[in-house]
C-alpha cells in the first residue's frame, strides 16, 4: 500500500537512487509481498543495483526474516532476471566478495570484531549468557559469514536491515538498535529520515511509523548522552 511521502516538493534526498531502491526490496521481501518485490527489484536494477547487490540483500534476509522468506525472494529475483533477459536487458553482474570468509575460531573472531565495530562496543548481556548458542550464531553466521562479504558495503546492508525489520511488527527495539548501527557506519540522521520517507512512500504507513519512532528514540538517546 503506497501512502503519500512527507518530503516537500523540491526537497532533495541525501540517499542516492540506488540506496533508496534497496529499502522497498528489503521490506517487501521481509513481509513476503512477492508481487511488490518483483516491481521493486525491477526498479532497483534500473536504478543501478547489480545482480549481486540484489542477491546479497536477499541472502542477508535469512538472518532477519528466516530462510523461507529469503528463498522465496531469491526465487522471485531469478524470475525477474529471466524476464528482463528475454526483453533484451543485460543487467550488470556486479562484484563478488574479494576474499573467502575464515572458518572456525577465526570466523568467530572476525564476526566478533565486525559486531563490535557496527554496534560501537562489545555486545553482551543476560540474554546471551542465558542462551550462549544464539550469541555464537550471531557472531559467526551474521557478523562473520555475511558481514565479511565485502561486495555490499555496510551502509547498504544497514539500509536493507532497517527496511526488513521495519516491515515486521513487534521488532521496535531491533529497529532502534539498527538505527544506531546505521549511524555508526556513516548514515546521517537525514539519511535515516529519508529511509522512513521511502518506507512511507513505497511500503506502508505502519513500516514508516516503526522506523520513524525508532529513529526519534535513538536521536533522543544520543542527545541525552551528549
Amino acid at each position: 500500500m503506497n501512502v503519500s511521502s512527507t518530503i516537500a516538493p523540491g526537497d532533495a534526498s541525501t540517499l542516492n537512487e540506488r540506496q533508496r531502491a534497496i529499502i522497498p526490496i528489503a521490506a517487501f521481501a521481509s513481509a513476503g509481498r512477492i508481487g511488490d518485490l518483483s516491481e521493486a527489484l525491477n526498479e532497483g536494477l534500473d536504478a543501478g543495483l547489480t545482480v549481486n547487490d540484489a542477491k546479497e540483500i536477499l541472502v542477508q534476509l535469512y538472518a532477519y526474516a528466516g530462510f523461507p522468506r529469503s528463498l522465496n525472494a531469491l526465487g522471485e529475483l531469478m524470475k525477474v532476471l529471466e524476464t528482463r533477459k528475454a526483453r533484451g536487458i543485460q543487467d550488470a553482474g556486479g562484484s563478488l566478495p574479494s576474499h573467502v570468509a575464515p572458518t572456525g575460531d577465526a570466523l568467530l573472531e572476525a564476526g566478533t570484531a565486525n559486531q563490535t565495530r557496527l554496534s560501537g562496543g562489545p555486545v553482551k548481556g543476560p540474554l546471551f549468557e542465558f542462551a550462549p548458542a544464539i550469541d555464537t550464531y550471531l557472531k559467526t553466521h551474521l557478523f562473520g559469514d555475511i558481514f565479511e562479504r565485502d561486495n555490499l558495503d555496510w551502509q547498504s546492508r544497514e539500509l536493507a536491515t532497517i527496511g526488513m525489520l521495519s516491515a515486521l511488527p513487534g521488532l521496535e527495539s531491533q529497529v532502534q538498535a539498527h538505527m544506531r548501527i546505521g549511524m555508526n557506519v556513516g548514515l546521517s540522521a537525514q539519511d535515516l529520515r529519508d529511509l522512513t520517507e521511502v518506507l512511507a512512500d513505497r511500503v506502508s504507513a505502519e513500516a514508516a511509523s516503526r522506523a520513524r519512532n525508532a529513529l526519534e528514540a535513538q536521536l533522543a538517546s544520543v542527545a541525552k548522552q551528549s
